[in-house]
C-alpha cells in the first residue's frame, strides 16, 4: 500500500506541474468552447442550456488527454520495475491479457472522444470534413464495447454475475451482450453528467477510491496501480476543473473515463456494486434518455430540461450547490456499493 501510495503522489505531482502549460497550449491552438447556439440530438436550439452556460465559452476543452497520457506513460515505465522495489505483482487474470483489455478500454475510447472534439472545437462539422453524426458515434461505441466485452469472455473467461444476497449466475455467452451495454451505458453517462465544473471528475474522483479499495482486497496489483495512478492525475485535474473551471475533460476524458470505470467494475466482477456506486452518472444518462425518448414517441419534453443536474439548475440552484451536494451523494453511494461488494 505504501508503494501505492507514493504512486498516487507522484502522478498527482507530474500532472499538477503539466496541467499550466498544458492549459496554455489548448490556449494557444484555440481548443476552447465556442460562443455557439448548442443543438440538441434532434438539431433544436437548447436556450436554457445557453443561457445558463453561455459564459463558460472560451475555457480550454481537452483536460482528459493529458490525464491519459501521464497514466499511460507512467504506468508503462513503472509497471515492470514493481520487481526492484520488492514486489511481487499478483493478479486474477492473465496479467497481461488484463492489462490490455485495460489500456485498450482507456485509449480506443480517448480516440473516440478527441476525433468529436476536434470536430468540434474547430469547426470541421460545419464543413462537413469526416464529421460523424450521433448516431455514427453510437454505432462505434457499440462496435468497441463488443470487442471489449468479448475480450473478457474469451480471453479472461469471464461470464458470472454476481447479486448479492442472490448469489452467482453463469450466464455463458449472454455475458457479452450485457458487458458491452454496461459499457456503452457507463460511457454516455460520464459524458452526459460532465456539464458542471467538478461535477463528472469529482464524482470519478470517488468512485476510483471505492475501486481502488476492491482491487487492493483481491491483490490485483496491475489494476491497483493503474488505479493508483489515475487517482493522482484526476485530483491534480480537479483542482483546474472546480468552479469556475479552467479546463474541462472534453469527449476525450469523459468517453474514456466512463468506459474504463465500466470495464473495472466487470473485471472485479461487482456489476451490482457498479450501478450502484454510478448511480448518480446512470440518473444523469437515464434523464436524457426519457426526454430524448418523450420527444420522440410522445411529441413532448417530459421535463422542462435535462439532464438532471441541468434541471437542478434551471430550477434556480447554484453550480457549486449542484456539485458539492452530488459529491456527498456520490460519497453515499459508494458507501452503499462497497457494502454490497463485500457481502
Amino acid at each position: 500500500m505504501v508503494f501505492l501510495l507514493g504512486l498516487l503522489i507522484l502522478s498527482f505531482i507530474i500532472t499538477g506541474f503539466s496541467l499550466i502549460p498544458f492549459i496554455n497550449l489548448l490556449y494557444k491552438i484555440r481548443f476552447q468552447r465556442k460562443k455557439q447556439e448548442t443543438r440538441d440530438v434532434f438539431g433544436k436550439l437548447t436556450p436554457i442550456f445557453d443561457r445558463l452556460h453561455g459564459w463558460k465559452a472560451g475555457t480550454p476543452v481537452g483536460g482528459g488527454l493529458l490525464v491519459i497520457i501521464v497514466v499511460s506513460l507512467l504506468f508503462a515505465i513503472l509497471f515492470p520495475l514493481t520487481k526492484f522495489f520488492g514486489i511481487k505483482p499478483s493478479h486474477v487474470y492473465p496479467m497481461k491479457e488484463e492489462i490490455n483489455i485495460l489500456f485498450f478500454s482507456f485509449i480506443s475510447f480517448a480516440l473516440l472522444g478527441i476525433y468529436d472534439d476536434i470536430m468540434k472545437f474547430f469547426g470541421f462539422k460545419k464543413r462537413g470534413f469526416f464529421g460523424l453524426r450521433i448516431r455514427h458515434k453510437f454505432v462505434i461505441q457499440w462496435i468497441l464495447a463488443f470487442i471489449i466485452a468479448s475480450l473478457l469472455f474469451f480471453n479472461l473467461k469471464i461470464d458470472i454475475f454476481y447479486i448479492p444476497f442472490l448469489g452467482v449466475f453463469k450466464l455463458g455467452w449472454l455475458y457479452i451482450p450485457l458487458a458491452a451495454f454496461i459499457i456503452v451505458s457507463f460511457t454516455n453517462a460520464v459524458n452526459i453528467t460532465d456539464g458542471l465544473d467538478g461535477l463528472a471528475s469529482g464524482l470519478l474522483m470517488i468512485n476510483l477510491f471505492a475501486f481502488w479499495f476492491l482491487s487492493a482486497s483481491i491483490l490485483d496489483t496491475p489494476l491497483s496501480i493503474f488505479l493508483a495512478l489515475w487517482l493522482g492525475s484526476l485530483i491534480a485535474f480537479l483542482y483546474f476543473n472546480v468552479y469556475p473551471a479552467r479546463v474541462y475533460l472534453g469527449d476525450v476524458g469523459a468517453l474514456s473515463f466512463g468506459a474504463t470505470i465500466a470495464v473495472i467494475g466487470l473485471l472485479l466482477g461487482k456489476i451490482v456494486a457498479l450501478v450502484v456506486i454510478g448511480g448518480w452518472f446512470l440518473t444523469e444518462f437515464s434523464s436524457s434518455l426519457i426526454q430524448i425518448l418523450s420527444k420522440k414517441f410522445l411529441g413532448r419534453k417530459l421535463f422542462t430540461v435535462a439532464p438532471f443536474h441541468l434541471w437542478l439548475q434551471e430550477k434556480g440552484w447554484e453550480e457549486p450547490k449542484i456539485v458539492m451536494r452530488a459529491w456527498l451523494v456520490g460519497l453515499m453511494l459508494v458507501i452503499f456499493g462497497l457494502f454490497l461488494a463485500m457481502i
